[in-house]
């Protein structure tokens, strides 16, 4: 078995079911709590290369400081750089979060575009950042592939691709569009909680007969 054309739409349900007491994402927490693409944009910087109990923190104590361009523009760079420790790479973030800031301000009138094209043109926004700056931030569909999406839909059978860009073409192509906007969410939650990358608990996974359990060696 695998998951394909035909029970997608069953997997997506099953997964719904089974995460309703599970916590959302740090960067899909933001999006809901804040309902601001600018803060969304922030917390997906901050999430590169970090877990999400470390993530959601950081993103809270900064927001705390700033919530818009001009204001984080205000903070110093050491400001910024206590607040989102211990983030990965907290130095670099500090001082990229501020380069994009002023680029909202000369181009954009302090504004996040809401068009990937344009998104990418920052420094330090790849196609993952970008496109969950579309669906958490704006609602729009876009298919964001981390190492969890990567990884799970390639486990189900549903794709078979070498690296999450090539898993994000094949998802546009195959993947219904009305799926787009929670995927990475269903799939990021499942990774971290469930479908791990090594000895996934299958044995409490409600899509455990559709899974092809492809590079799935040990289990649970």
């Amino acid at each position: 078995m695998s998951v394909n054309h035909s029970n997608i739409s069953e997997v997506i349900k099953l997964l719904r079911k089974a995460m309703r007491d599970l916590p959302d994402p740090s960067v899909t927490l933001v999006g809901k709590r804040w309902k601001s693409p600018f803060l969304v944009l922030i917390s997906c910087l901050l999430s590169l290369r970090t877990k999400d109990a470390t993530t959601l923190p950081a993103s809270e104590r900064l927001f705390a400081l700033a919530k818009t361009p001009k204001g984080i523009l205000k903070l110093s760079i050491s400001q910024i750089e206590k607040a989102i420790y211990p983030v990965g790479f907290y130095k670099t973030k500090a001082r990229r979060i501020k380069g994009i800031c002023q680029g909202l301000l000369d181009r954009f009138d302090g504004k996040v575009p809401d068009e990937i094209d344009v998104l990418l043109t920052f420094k330090g926004v790849g196609r993952k950042t970008a496109n969950l700056v579309l669906t958490e931030g704006f609602g729009k569909p876009a298919v964001c592939v981390d190492t969890h999406v990567h990884r799970i839909s390639n486990r189900f059978g549903y794709v078979k691709t070498s690296n999450p860009e090539e898993t994000e073409w094949a998802l546009r192509k195959n993947l219904p569009k009305c799926f787009w906007i929670e995927y990475n969410a269903l799939l990021v939650t499942w990774g971290q909680n469930i479908c791990k990358p090594i000895s996934p608990l299958c044995s409490q996974c409600p899509v455990y007969k559709l899974c092809a359990r492809g590079d799935v060696f040990k289990s649970r």
